[in-house]
């Protein structure tokens, strides 16, 4: 049988299709980062175009992208038709967005394990020129500069 694009999957077949065992398919949808509708018979029935959704979070958990920050990606995205091509423009925007973001805070984390990180010491003789007193340690605990 060929399923056509408006055709729906059960949840076998969509877990099959995409990895994505059951149980985090009922999480994903419990935090309404997908959506599924019910048949006469109580059955869990998904659109083929959360195919796209699940896959984008499964490399999500890959780069260890939290689930929050998709669910502010996919604020764009309809449940209940399938997206436009302008709805995908606008998540892969946001995407690029927050991908961005965790660059720059990498790159940041990268530069700052080079130096004070004020404080998670690297070097008595820096934290003595950086941070005299520990004023940094006034701030709170753990490192106040990263």
């Amino acid at each position: 049988m060929s399923l056509g694009p408006d055709d729906s999957l059960t949840i076998g077949e969509i877990s099959r299709r995409t990895g994505v065992p059951h149980s985090a398919l009922h999480y994903y949808e419990s935090l309404g980062l997908i959506s599924s509708h019910r048949t006469a018979g109580n059955q869990r029935r998904y659109a083929r175009h959360m195919v796209r959704r699940i896959s984008l979070l499964v490399v999500a958990k890959r780069l260890s992208i939290p689930l929050a920050d998709v669910q502010v990606a996919f604020q764009p995205l309809p449940h209940e038709e399938r997206p436009s091509t302008a709805d995908w423009r606008r998540v892969s925007t946001r995407w690029k967005q927050i991908l961005q973001e965790r660059r720059r805070q990498i790159e940041r984390l990268e530069h700052e394990l080079n130096g004070c990180i004020g404080c998670g010491c690297l070097s008595m003789k820096s934290c003595f020129l950086l941070n005299p007193q520990d004023a940094l340690g006034e701030q709170g605990p753990g490192p106040q500069r990263v």
